[in-house]
């Protein structure tokens, strides 16, 4: 599907027309809806007006008004997975929502690494693409792509509509996103609804919308009346034109894919991320939902290099802030040459490992990667402790790479690390009496440290000089 930009006037007229009824456009023919929940269900009618609604997997009838200005809302309750249903709306009129799932859905949101589809970008593959393309066509697996808008206020609609996968409307799609739903819904065996919005190249203070962003003074939130153009990297414009008209939606959690833009700036990211999703939730009015990511991707950053490791500490640093939230580590699978590592499966299968081991609590699975936890000194060699290696670590029977040492002296050295028992040995002979590791503390680098699950040990330091 070809991507388009859309100005918020046009945002305002693609409601799906259902007779005197109107639904925003994330209602519709082949959607999935949460399971065993309240999930509301909103649109326009003719004002002052009695709406019924008929769901065909209870049989039973829900009735609304319109407000003054047309607009109605209602919660109605959904059974366990199933399906196909309808949903009929009668104002009078009426007319059926057709081949509705009852299942699991998702949100997956962020820059270019999320945006990246499966048949990727020009000159830039994604691994097994076509392998994985072949095996699309599944009915119970059913993709909305929010397209691209940008707006200075919130708007109540996007362009967008629910399809079947399949191999054409899956190559389109974001890769990370589609391949975590397609295990997702092979896995659990239920239907599963994703939905994508994102936009390459974008700072995460446009994906906030302007309560989040209130405690950041220096962060400048376009006003309604503000004559600027609307843009992607502005603060707010893409929570206006791309989060808003789906806020709502009942879902069981969110995937984030985002950082790159910010890394100039990395101080206090974890901060603006914590915000966001606070934001998200309470426009979900749910503030369990599940929030996954994903660290940025291991590149030659150019002369934003020095930054890069400090915005991955600030993102480790999140998911200590965010509450039912997990980071997926990615220094293993970055690329030298493109910011958009092509092994998009391994990501998405680590941020799978979490929704199943966290959200789904599958026990068995692994889906923590190994965190520093302390440093013990030991003439000229620091003993590193970490968190969540019940089994100990592997590096593929291959010398550990990414560790650094330094004395007194703030001069990091090249170091040699080993795996002794449940800890990592690091030693260099040019520092005699060490104070302090580093591990793939840097833009580009490819880690080869894991945990026996095969999840890779997350960079770290253990100073905390400038």
């Amino acid at each position: 599907m070809k991507k388009i930009i859309i100005s918020c006037l046009t945002c305002l007229v693609c409601y799906n027309a259902l007779a005197n009824v109107e639904l925003p456009s994330i209602f519709g023919d082949n959607m999935v809806l949460q399971q065993k929940s309240k999930v509301a269900i909103w649109g326009k009618a003719n004002t002052n007006k009695t709406i019924k609604i008929l769901t065909s997997w209870d049989m039973h009838t829900y009735t609304t008004t319109s407000n003054d200005t047309g607009y109605w809302k209602i919660f109605i309750q959904t059974p366990a997975a199933g399906g196909p249903y309808t949903i009929a709306f009668n104002d009078g009129k009426t007319t059926e929502l057709h081949n509705i799932l009852i299942g699991e859905v998702w949100v997956c949101s962020g820059q270019s690494n999320m945006e990246m589809p499966m048949k990727g970008y020009g000159n830039q593959p994604v691994f097994n693409s076509n392998d994985i393309l072949v095996e699309a066509n599944n009915s119970s697996l059913r993709l909305f792509h929010v397209q691209r808008a940008v707006s200075n206020i919130p708007q109540n609609n996007c362009v967008g509509s629910w399809e079947v996968s399949s191999p054409e409307t899956a190559s389109t799609f974001s890769a990370v996103g589609y391949q975590f739903a397609k295990r997702l819904q092979a896995i659990l065996k239920v239907p599963v609804g994703i939905i994508e919005s994102n936009w390459g190249g974008t700072p995460i203070e446009a994906w906030m919308n302007k309560e989040s962003l209130s405690p950041f003074t220096n962060v400048k939130v376009p006003q309604p009346n503000d004559t600027a153009k609307a843009d992607r990297l502005k603060p707010t414009c893409l929570f206006n034109g791309m989060i808003n008209p789906i806020a709502g939606y009942a879902i069981k959690g969110f995937l984030w894919y985002q950082g790159e833009t910010n890394v100039p700036h990395p101080t206090g990211y974890d901060d603006l991320m914590k915000s966001m999703v606070e934001g998200w939730r309470k426009l979900w009015q749910q503030d369990s939902l599940s929030f996954y990511y994903v660290q940025i991707a291991p590149w030659n950053y150019g002369a934003k290099k020095d930054s890069v490791p400090y915005l991955r500490e600030a993102q480790q640093k999140a998911a200590s802030k965010i509450s039912f939230s997990g980071m997926a580590v990615s220094i293993d699978k970055g690329n030298e040459f493109t910011i958009h590592p092509p092994d998009k499966t391994t990501i998405s299968n680590r941020l799978l490992y979490w929704a199943l081991g966290n959200t789904y609590h599958i026990k068995g699975i692994a889906y923590h990667s190994p965190y520093y936890e302390k440093i013990k000194t030991q003439n000229d060699t620091i003993a590193v402790s970490f968190t969540n290696t019940p089994n100990g670590f592997m590096s593929d029977h291959k010398d550990i790479v990414g560790f650094e040492i330094a004395g007194s002296d703030h001069i990091f050295h090249p170091a040699t690390a080993k795996i002794v028992k449940n800890t990592i040995e690091v030693h260099s002979t040019n520092v005699h009496q060490p104070v302090a590791v580093r591990y793939c503390f840097t833009d580009f680098i490819e880690g080869n440290l894991y945990n026996t699950e095969g999840l890779p040990v997350a960079p770290f330091r253990t100073d905390d000089w400038k």
